[in-house]
């Protein structure tokens, strides 16, 4: 806990700083640094939040006040007072991330009564592809867009400048993966349902089978961990996360951008799988493949020529996301099995192989609207030297 005499001291130093300005405004290094500090606070108290979610969903019966949607809430309040500080000063960003950061937050915020209100009239939501949750991520989507391009264009060249890209964009592709992770989630409480190994408490069970007028039952437990088509899981991973991977490494501009940022969300999601596990919440499949196709990202990027690279990079990635996926089914499924003595435990949501060729068509679109949107405003990697202006 901070002393009287630290709290005195800061808020000397903060108070002169709260002055009206527009977006744009000059804003000293320190004061720079201090919001988008806060930034990756309240946006890693928002995926701490989020990632304990999804697991405390698959074993209980949903409660507003329960600990992730608190801590998450925590997240959203320190993402709103800096949006509002952002808002009245001017600080720290220019008039389009300001939009941005804007707009996302207020997205959310109406997002937040809608899914309450959605869970109140139709009970237990059995998918996190719902319109109310799709408007969250959305809202999330704009604010973290929004905080890496007032980053971008505000932080001061070095190594820093860098590292707190990556960690932005890590963070960005967490939310854009985000509604995946309830057929990873559901794919292993199929394969414990299976093997008389339920994740789910009773409450829970018979909820969602109420729900679906059914008795508990696989059909049931099948309709509540993987309602949506199979082919969604692999086409919505290789458009929209791999296309974050694609914009991260075209303005991070080093080899390797795009694998470190699929890396760091990896490792994040490998590191907390045996902190829920150990502690009684159900497992997840870890996305892995999206390291191998990070990779593949950077290796596009050796081609000079953007459509060039959009239409070799989207087949190879594409490709190249498929295969890994076909091995992390057969590969982690046989170690998982053997861990826990659950032979043929799947360790990645179900492929549709045949849906690589639109995955790959999405995936080309977007890296091509990337590429164009790029050249059209001049947009420099951050590691490239400035260009000198009259």
């Amino acid at each position: 806990m901070k002393s009287p005499a630290s709290i005195k001291k800061a808020t000397e130093w903060a108070l002169p700083h709260w002055t009206r300005g527009q977006a744009g405004r000059e804003t000293p290094q320190d004061l720079f640094r201090v919001l988008y500090f806060g930034w990756l606070v309240a946006l890693t108290l928002k995926l701490l939040g989020s990632a304990w979610d999804v697991s405390w969903h698959f074993k209980w019966l949903r409660d507003d006040l329960a600990p992730p949607h608190l801590l998450n809430s925590a997240g959203t309040a320190l993402a709103l007072a800096l949006t509002i500080i952002h808002g009245y000063t001017g600080y720290g960003v220019d008039k389009a991330a300001l939009r941005l950061i804007q707009w996302g937050t207020g997205i959310f915020l109406v997002a937040v009564p809608l899914d309450l209100i959605n869970h109140r009239v139709n009970g237990l939501d059995i998918t996190s592809w719902s319109p109310s949750h799709i408007m969250l991520y959305a809202g999330t989507f704009f604010m973290i867009a929004g905080v890496i391009r007032g980053w971008f264009m505000g932080a001061p060249p070095g190594r820093e400048r860098t590292v707190v890209l990556g960690a932005f964009f890590a963070l960005f592709l967490e939310n854009v993966h985000f509604p995946e992770q309830h057929q990873e989630y559901g794919i292993l409480s199929i394969g414990a349902w299976d093997n008389q190994a339920i994740y789910a408490e009773p409450i829970l069970l018979q909820f969602a089978a109420d729900q679906m007028g059914r008795p508990v039952d696989r059909t049931m437990a099948v309709g509540f961990s993987l309602p949506v088509p199979d082919f969604l899981y692999p086409v919505y991973a290789v458009v929209a996360g791999l296309s974050v991977l694609v914009v991260a490494r075209l303005l991070i501009g080093r080899f390797g951008g795009a694998t470190l940022v699929a890396g760091a969300y990896v490792g994040f999601r490998t590191l907390i799988w045996p902190l829920l596990t150990f502690t009684g919440f159900p497992p997840s499949a870890v996305p892995f493949f999206l390291i191998v196709a990070g990779l593949m990202v950077d290796v596009a990027f050796l081609v000079r020529r953007p459509v060039a690279r959009a239409v070799l990079g989207a087949a190879g990635v594409t490709a190249v996301a498929y295969g890994a996926l076909v091995a992390q089914s057969a590969i982690m499924g046989s170690v998982y099995g053997a861990l826990k003595g659950q032979e043929g435990l799947l360790g990645a949501p179900p492929l549709v192989t045949s849906s690589a060729l639109w995955a790959g068509l999405g995936l080309l679109a977007a890296w091509l609207a990337v590429e164009w949107i790029a050249e059209k405003r001049k947009l420099r990697p951050i590691e490239a030297p400035a260009i000198a202006t009259a």
